[in-house]
């Protein structure tokens, strides 16, 4: 199944790939060589949009690589919004780092953001595979696990601005020509829309209200700005919504593909999900950055005797190189007893997936200990943090609890390791471990090609 899925993903991938170098001044992912790349047009309950902009970037890169099919899946790709609506513990219904987990942060149904996503998909609590019809489990909780779901892993999550002189631009048009539908946001007001065409001044204060995918652009699009160039975009508002659910806005729009957290987003290498277990002390991931630390690590104990096969953490900046390190003990302040090394560069701000050289064996109730070195930028980590509703019906700061403990995190300061604790008692840094099944000697070289194809990539 994993060569299938290499094959297919290559093959498909090129295909839509093979004309990013050109950059054609209009480009739509509905009609790529008469296929179409994105999912169908669903309408939203209550302010759901941010789940339904998530998931449509996710399925539409499912259909772009192939691996929706690879992994054996019939028609498209079909991944349920309100499993992350109700499960990306930053709600009301639950978050684990608080005790008890129900009763603080977010209103359930009214409003999130793509960290809060990300956050959710690198925990490995979804993408699920919808199990119901449409908007069922917007009334009907659903079930935060099951042997009955397909979950599909993102591996790469990356975030775009195109700058005020839109001079990232051509970043953002490879990334929806190579990877897929992006997500993105924009402040909604009757006012700014008129005849199938969006812009928000910059001079106008409102922040965004509403989430979006980027499907496609056309650079002489005319629209109510000054200057033609337009991105055409899937809306969550039902196929009888305007020109069937889609609309456009201007590139010179406040907000869309501008904003630092919302504007532009990829959701990339989306697989079946391989991992059995995700070590973690990051519950709700980047809520913010240490920015003089270069060097971190984690601290993890082993739940099984199972293989560590990746790790993943972000990046706070572009063109960031990274290092990391599997050690076996920490003593007298010292990391001991390298286990593995792997080493590379990142081109984009985002949370990454890096596959590690060879298998590092672990055994339960044994600790391990994951260091990473990233050249610029910063570590992200997690930490009690105010989260703003803006995708949903008002601008209000909830608070959401971050939990941590002493002997998790540290980081290197002046030649000595210190405990992020000491800095901040809910702080965690955003490195996570990644396991698999014990291996099979087919697996093993399944394991190997993977690695080498992706770095070649």
């Amino acid at each position: 199944m994993l060569h299938r899925l290499i094959i297919c993903s290559i093959a498909v991938g090129m295909l839509v790939a093979s004309q990013a170098g050109a950059q054609p001044s209009s480009f739509d992912l509905r009609d790529v060589g008469g296929t179409s790349y994105v999912t169908s047009v669903k309408s939203q309950k209550g302010g759901t949009c941010w789940c339904h902009g998530t998931m449509a970037a996710i399925e539409s890169n499912l259909f772009v690589t192939g691996n929706w099919a690879a992994a054996g899946e019939s028609g498209e790709p079909n991944l349920a919004e309100y499993h992350l609506d109700w499960w990306n513990g930053f709600n009301q219904h639950n978050n684990d780092d608080r005790v008890p987990p129900a009763g603080g942060g977010l209103t359930v149904h009214q409003g999130g953001d793509y960290l809060i996503a990300a956050a959710y998909l690198a925990r490995g609590e979804g993408a699920v595979r919808e199990q119901e019809a449409e908007g069922y489990w917007y009334d009907h909780t659903p079930d935060r696990g099951s042997e009955t779901y397909h979950t599909y892993y993102v591996r790469d999550i990356e975030w775009y601005t195109a700058g005020a002189d839109l001079a990232n631009i051509n970043t953002i048009k490879n990334a929806v020509m190579t990877d897929g539908a992006l997500g993105a946001c924009m402040y909604w007001d009757d006012g700014l829309y008129s005849g199938g065409t969006h812009y928000q001044p910059p001079a106008d204060a409102n922040l965004p209200n509403h989430s979006i995918s980027i499907v496609g652009w056309n650079d002489s699009k005319a629209t109510q700005a000054t200057q033609n160039g337009a991105w055409l975009c899937k809306n969550s508002w039902g196929n009888g919504w305007e020109d069937g659910g889609y609309f456009w806005i201007s590139y010179y729009d406040k907000h869309t593909c501008q904003h630092p957290d919302m504007g532009a987003v990829s959701f990339q290498d989306v697989v079946l999900n391989p991992y059995n277990t995700i070590y973690s002390h990051d519950y709700h991931g980047r809520r913010d950055t240490l920015a003089n630390a270069e060097s971190a690590f984690n601290a993890f104990t082993a739940a099984a005797d199972e293989p560590l096969a990746a790790v993943s953490f972000y990046t706070a900046d572009d063109d960031v190189d990274y290092t990391v390190r599997i050690f076996d003990r920490f003593q007298g302040g010292e990391l001991l007893d390298e286990l593995t090394f792997t080493s590379g560069a990142i081109a984009h701000t985002g949370l990454h997936t890096v596959d590690l050289d060879t298998l590092v064996p672990l055994t339960e109730g044994d600790e391990f200990y994951i260091f990473l070195e990233l050249s610029a930028g910063g570590q992200a980590y997690d930490r009690t943090s105010d989260a703003e509703t803006l995708l949903g019906e008002s601008a209000t700061a909830m608070t959401v609890v971050s939990a941590s403990s002493p002997g998790q995190s540290y980081y290197l300061d002046g030649g000595a390791w210190l405990d992020l604790h000491d800095y901040n008692e809910t702080a965690n840094f955003c490195i996570k471990g990644l396991t698999v099944p014990e291996p099979t000697t087919l697996s093993l070289v399944a394991f190997g090609v993977l690695v080498l194809l992706r770095r070649r990539a």
